[in-house]
């Protein structure tokens, strides 16, 4: 005899963050609550409004941030960037390209240069 199969929650924290959103910016009954898988797999699946507009225009986490910029989390930091920040924020910083910004891409791209390197001399 099996036992029931009990359904699996996370807070909306840990919820927020596989969906790529700064939780501060989600509806109140989203943080306030807990999501299951179910739910999880179907906000991923077909988004609500809210979930498409946060996705379109931030405010951002500083991952995704980081992820837009080319750079690592740690050289937002670096940069000065503690603050989630929206995407017209973040085009403006492309478009300003920053010293920081500069030099934190070209660290990424070295970081990544290097990454396959070892990972080519592995296999």
């Amino acid at each position: 005899m099996t036992s029931p199969k009990t359904t699996q929650t996370m807070k909306p924290a840990t919820a927020a963050k596989k969906l790529g959103v700064y939780l501060e910016a989600t509806p109140a009954e989203f943080r306030e609550g807990v999501v299951t898988r179910d739910e999880l797999n179907a906000l991923q699946a077909d988004p609500p409004e809210w979930l498409r507009e946060l996705r379109r225009t931030g405010p951002h986490p500083r991952s995704v941030v980081a992820a837009k910029l080319g750079v690592s989390i740690g050289g937002l930091t670096r940069g000065g960037i503690t603050e989630p920040l929206t995407t017209e924020e973040i085009d403006a910083l492309k478009a300003d390209s920053p010293d920081w910004l500069v030099r934190e891409r070209a660290t990424q791209a070295e970081v990544r240069k290097e990454t396959l390197r070892v990972k080519e001399k592995k296999d």
